[in-house]
């Protein structure tokens, strides 16, 4: 009962610390507003189901080399940790810089609208795969998350179930976003607060980083 308590305690304490990369702003973000807008929602919606299959592909190679990497170098370990706890101070210090990033999207989009050519399913699920996989920040993130919350000990059923909360949290949020955005009035409430969810997922990536630093295995 013990042991499961505290994987529920990593998979609560993952869910909150993903949550933050998953609102702030990044190219998953810039596609999904996109394919929208300039296509449908249900096109939006594919592309959300493409970045959580890319997710899965992340999570799943960070957790086999981690693994390897504890089992073989704690130098190396260490370096990785601190190279993700900087990743971290960087993503927030962008976002705190943000001047609301989703403005910036939807505006590109709009102007793209009149060039507006249809696309399948499929070939919104697999930009939205491509686009999150070819994006090599995201091992850094992913290690720096994982150093943190997985131990050596962790069984491989409860670091599966965690690389799924990570895809089903990124598909779902995608989701609601091409829904917001294809909605007039709710978009502009959204899009309004953009600015203040940077800002404040920037602080929280911040001191997140610094405790990732200053934390000891």
């Amino acid at each position: 009962m013990e042991g499961s308590t505290i994987y529920l305690y990593q998979w609560f304490a993952l869910m909150a610390v993903f949550s933050l990369a998953v609102i702030s702003p990044g190219p998953d973000f810039v596609l999904a507003v996109r394919n929208s807008i300039v296509y449908s929602r249900r096109i939006g919606i594919m592309t959300a189901i493409g970045f959580g299959f890319g997710i899965i592909v992340h999570v799943t190679y960070t957790l086999l080399g981690m693994a390897a990497v504890i089992a073989s170098s704690i130098f190396l370990f260490a370096a990785i940790k601190y190279a993700g706890a900087a990743y971290l101070i960087y993503l927030g210090w962008q976002a705190l810089r943000s001047r609301g990033a989703g403005q910036v999207a939807v505006e590109q989009a709009l102007s793209a609208g009149g060039a507006r050519a249809s696309i399948t399913s499929w070939q919104a699920v697999r930009s939205g795969f491509l686009t999150n996989i070819l994006n090599p920040k995201a091992t850094l993130f992913f290690l720096a998350i994982f150093s943190q919350i997985i131990r050596v000990d962790t069984p491989p059923v409860w670091q599966v179930g965690y690389g799924l909360t990570c895809a089903f949290m990124v598909t779902g949020w995608f989701s609601i976003v091409s829904v917001v955005l294809t909605q007039g009035r709710v978009r502009s409430l959204f899009l309004r607060a953009t600015k203040w969810i940077d800002r404040t997922c920037g602080a929280l990536m911040i001191a997140l980083g610094i405790k990732v630093a200053l934390s000891a295995r």
